[in-house]
């Protein structure tokens, strides 16, 4: 999710842009088998490898089942015929016992601290147990508990007056309205989704909950403050993104624009904090005013405690979350884990920036998958070495280490210690030559391949004035629509240091009359690509997130509102499966093991071309979920079944 307000370029590196590189890369090869079509090979002549023979021991016939839908601009949830969408939780709706919530929105702060967040996105559904044949432990496909984040506020409609005037319970609101929900969902014998209350399993984790620092940063003087001088507890985690969860049972919660909260009015940003867009007047939250921890210049360290990824016990409901700090400090778009061939945890993120990096982190421990290896796979992403890209120019790409005392990252060069490293995360990644990518968002890995799939968002300044250009052969220049690119780890191992890259999907628009943007889908069309995931089939679900300044003008005239499509890997081939309300962005998704569930989140309905409610006028835009009677538009969690109960897209 790029934030609305961050409109901002921080990376003044001379490392080499993606665009450079995939201009040179595609006038030596083919895109993919599904892609640019014959008379782009053609011209860019053979490919160097065919990613698609990876995929050829997969049976992609019939994988997708379903008729893709039109565009919409409808106010409503569209999907296909043999669908139906059930709204589950929305903004506001007690997560436990609860007070709920009230149309003008004038639920206090402390009625705030247990209801849903605003803006829902990433989100995972986690199964309870249930005894199988045997010995055997299968899982439930209705009961389960979800994690639900809460990526950012619209203060226009969180509160009745919008922010005149602006309080001190307004910030405590506003916070409050951030972070993860914790709730228990289960299915009623008529094939209904509620959300259990009471729970013992539920909780709300928000922008003032305790939460530990872990790994190497832990305890160093780049976090600690006046309130907290050993440096071992942050309040609250902040705009939280996508997602990721481990092969332990636990969540993880990404912290992406965090540095829109923090202010710096001194007039003299140290370069550390600019580097990540602290500004003299952040996104407009105005907490610093009435919370002076967000006083970037009063408080200098307060920043280094965000821009983690944060390791929740969904199980485990008096367990205090926890920030890996081995993983970076950048704004994670997600933290996709996945296995190595030695059971070494993998995890891969994105940092959502324009001319931004992709990173992994890889272990050093094995994961033990026995029940009473508890203990020994709680701390492994403590402990490993985090790895920043380079795409290199002949389809070849490595994993560069961000270590201390490698790669040019010494004292001598402005790193003192690899927590120095892992705060400076991008400064590193800048030091080491990474490759400068388009906003790189979310990532998944194909459940039988391994590949590895990344949306590449947009990218408007792509041959601005002073930015990374390319030459006529480039059709990625000033990317409205941007791309997905996919790599295959060397030797097919997740772990490997090196890897070869292709192009899977130039977005556009085939009735555009830029030829440079009407890119190379096959099948139903779309662009700003944003939420990936593989369901167990080897479906490729991807999500949109065009902004509300964008949407349904100019270059999406055609797209309709924000959408769902779901895409054959070894074909290309996409089809349109939901479109959303008006005004939303379409993001998280997750289905139940059966593959007969799918949750969808409809974050900022109603959302103005201005970004920010009226609240004078909340239903300007959308009247969703609750229709006219309902005081203002809500963000939601949606459960989506098919009729005569079969699985998902098939």
């Amino acid at each position: 999710m790029h934030h609305p307000e961050d409109d901002t370029i921080s990376n003044p590196s001379s490392n080499e842009s993606f665009e450079s590189i995939l201009e040179r890369n595609l006038s030596r090869r083919q895109v993919l088998k599904g892609g640019l079509g014959a008379a782009a090979v053609a011209m860019f002549g053979p490919p160097l490898f065919d990613m698609n023979k990876a995929l050829a021991g997969t049976d992609s016939a019939g994988l997708i089942g379903f008729t893709g839908i039109s565009p919409s601009t409808a106010d409503t949830v569209r999907v296909p015929a043999g669908y139906s969408a059930q709204v589950l939780y929305r903004w506001g709706d007690p997560a436990s016992a609860g007070p709920a919530f009230l149309q003008d929105a004038s639920n206090s702060a402390a009625d705030q601290m247990v209801q849903a967040g605003m803006h829902h996105d990433g989100m995972h559904f986690f199964p309870f147990p249930k005894r199988g044949a045997g010995r055997s432990i299968q899982y439930s496909s209705d009961r389960g508990l979800m994690c639900i984040n809460h990526e950012y506020t619209d203060d226009g409609l969180l509160h009745p007056g919008g922010m005149s005037p602006w309080t001190a319970e307004k910030v405590a609101k506003s916070k409050a309205a951030h972070g993860v929900s914790v709730i228990e969902v289960r299915m009623d014998e008529d094939g209904e989704w509620k959300v259990k209350r009471p729970s013992a399993f539920a909780r709300r984790i928000t922008g003032d909950t305790p939460i530990r620092i872990s790994g190497p940063v832990a305890g160093s003087d780049w976090v600690r403050t006046l309130a907290d001088p050993a440096g071992l507890t942050v309040l609250g985690t902040l705009n939280n993104c996508a997602h990721g969860y481990t092969p332990w049972g636990t969540y993880l919660t990404c912290e992406e624009n965090w540095n829109g909260y923090f202010v710096n009015r001194s007039g003299a940003i140290p370069a550390e904090q600019r580097r990540y867009g602290i500004s003299a007047n952040g996104f407009g939250y105005r907490w610093h005013e009435h919370d002076e921890r967000f006083d970037a210049a009063r408080h200098p360290n307060e920043p280094n405690r965000f821009g983690w990824v944060v390791e929740i016990d969904p199980f485990q409901p008096q367990s205090r979350p926890v920030k890996r700090t081995a993983l970076g400090r950048i704004k994670h778009e997600g933290a996709i884990v996945t296995l190595a061939r030695d059971q070494r945890v993998v995890v891969y993120t994105g940092d959502d920036e324009r001319f931004e990096y992709i990173y992994k982190f890889v272990s050093r421990d094995a994961f033990d998958a026995r029940a009473s290896s508890a203990a020994h796979n709680r701390d492994l992403l403590d402990h490993g070495t985090l790895y920043v890209a380079r795409f290199n120019a002949d389809g070849g790409g490595e994993w560069v280490a961000l270590e201390h005392g490698r790669n040019g990252l010494t004292a001598g060069n402005g790193f003192s210690s690899q927590a120095e490293v892992l705060v400076k995360t991008r400064q590193a990644a800048d030091r080491v030559g990474a490759t400068k990518m388009d906003r790189p968002e979310w990532i998944a890995v194909h459940p039988v391949t391994g590949e590895v799939y990344c949306t590449l968002t947009n990218n408007s300044r792509r041959g601005a004035a002073g930015q990374p250009a390319t030459d006529a052969a480039n059709p990625r220049a000033n990317n409205v629509y941007g791309h997905i690119i996919r790599w295959r780890e060397s030797g097919a191992d997740n772990a490997a240091l090196s890897f070869q890259w292709d192009v899977f999907v130039l977005c556009g628009d085939p009735a555009n009359a830029d030829p440079a943007k009407r890119g190379n889908i096959v099948g139903d069309i779309y662009g700003s690509p944003d939420g990936l995931w593989f369901d167990d089939r080897g479906v490729l679900w991807i999500q949109t997130d065009v902004s509300t300044s964008t949407l349904n003008r100019g270059d999406y005239a055609n797209m309709g509102n924000n959408q769902m499509l779901a895409c054959d890997p070894a074909t290309g081939e996409t089809r349109r499966f939901l479109t959303g309300p008006r005004g939303c962005e379409v993001t998280g998704v997750v289905a139940t093991p059966d593959g007969k569930n799918l949750f969808v989140n409809l974050q900022h309905p109603g959302e103005t071309a201005a970004e920010r409610g009226d609240p004078a006028n909340p239903k300007a835009v959308s009247a969703w979920p609750d229709g006219e009677a309902g005081g203002r538009p809500r963000s939601a969690t949606v459960v989506i079944r098919r009729d005569d109960g079969g699985v998902i897209g098939s």
